[in-house]
């Protein structure tokens, strides 16, 4: 692996693990109240286009990282979409 693509998996890997505390948070509380499904949303779609980009260049840390990430954030979303309802 040279350092370009090191550079990035590793940027990716912290972007993609930026998420799984507030998961865990939301997990536990089940509260959603403070949390914008806006912003999960437009940032689920922008990992999206990422992963298709990734695609595009055969850039392979852009598409493991990103599509990790977009299965946590789906999880994000999930939790959100399901707690509001609980209200």
């Amino acid at each position: 692996m040279n350092l370009i693509n090191f550079v990035g998996l590793l940027a990716g890997i912290c972007v993609t693990l930026s998420v799984i505390p507030q998961i865990l948070k939301v997990w536990k509380t089940k509260k959603v109240k403070e949390i914008s499904l806006l912003t999960f949303s437009v940032l689920t779609f922008g990992i999206a286009a990422w992963i298709f980009y990734g695609f595009l260049k055969n850039d392979i840390p852009i598409i493991i990282t990103n599509s990790i990430s977009l299965f946590l954030n789906l999880i994000m979303v999930y939790f959100i979409i399901y707690y509001e309802k609980e209200k």
